[in-house]
């Protein structure tokens, strides 16, 4: 990074300036891809100090839009890789930090994108993202289940979203299960609707994921986790054994013998379980039931 670069002279630095700069990008907001453009300067900068950047760490950001987030990743990391899907945004990219070497960006659907090309596969990276509602599960899971993923992550997405990755039992959700057995998961704030162009009709909030060093299971045993996990959520009002019992067309009594073999009380609901149970579960699980 050069301390010579004057990035105020890139950027807007009022609500009104970044409104002026999407009317002369002749950008209109797409509620299909869920864009809501964050102005506050003040919280993407309690963002990235949640991420804990440093000036030795390669940052990835997903969907960096008009660029308020990758400057001030710009301004404290050793590099910053972005992923863009819409190319009127991804021209403004390029024309506003395209002479920075620190700076690359890479056109394209993050969901599909290969992130190999992206990130080298020897590096340690951080990732940092404002994501849109729509999308939002779908890119963490894509993050936390690639081969080489993220030491942390800072994703701002909607608030209820948020909640759910960090949720705990009797409230647990498939998608907090799923963040939590990659991941210590956190809330680290939340933010206000008046901060975006235009104003989502929802709260959003800032998660913090820190991945675990190594999994509770090795990668052959995860889809049975989530086969075991989906089986049991198909049927919330339902007790666990009934609810399993149900979608592998097994004998309640052998599903049963199963659950109470882990320690677990087969009357109990799925929302009630935390990780570790659905780890056991999934260890325990005879192949007769759980092909």
């Amino acid at each position: 990074m050069s301390d010579s670069l004057s990035f105020e002279d890139r950027l807007p630095q009022t609500r009104s300036g970044w409104q002026a700069l999407l009317d002369a990008l002749v950008i209109r907001p797409s509620k299909g891809l869920g864009q809501n453009f964050l102005f506050d300067r003040e919280i993407v900068q309690r963002l990235v100090e949640s991420l804990d950047v440093t000036s030795a760490d390669r940052l990835l950001e997903i969907g960096p839009g008009l660029g308020i987030l990758t400057e001030e990743l710009l301004r404290r990391a050793r590099h910053v890789s972005a992923i863009e899907l819409d190319r009127r945004l991804a021209a403004h990219l390029h024309a506003t930090f395209g002479d920075l070497p620190q700076f690359d960006l890479h056109e394209g659907d993050a969901l599909k994108v290969d992130l190999s090309t992206v990130i080298n596969r020897e590096e340690p990276y951080l990732v940092a993202a404002n994501l849109p509602y729509s999308v939002a599960t779908a890119v963490l899971r894509r993050l936390l289940e690639t081969d080489h993923h993220p030491a942390r992550l800072a994703l701002m997405m909607q608030k209820e979203v948020a909640e759910r990755l960090v949720a705990r039992p009797p409230e647990m959700t498939i998608v907090g299960i799923a963040s939590q057995f990659y991941a210590v998961t956190e809330i680290a704030f939340t933010v206000d609707r008046s901060v975006f162009i235009p104003p989502p009709k929802v709260e959003s909030a800032v998660v913090l994921l820190e991945t675990h060093p190594s999994l509770a299971l090795p990668v052959s045993e995860h889809a049975k986790m989530f086969k075991i996990i989906n089986a049991g959520f198909r049927h919330k009002r339902k007790q666990i054994a009934n609810s399993i019992a149900d979608e592998f067309s097994a004998s309640k009594a052998d599903i049963t013998d199963w659950i109470v073999a882990t320690g677990i009380d087969p009357m109990r609901r799925a929302q009630t379980l935390d990780v570790d149970e659905w780890v056991a579960l999934t260890k325990q699980a005879p192949q007769s039931l759980v092909p």
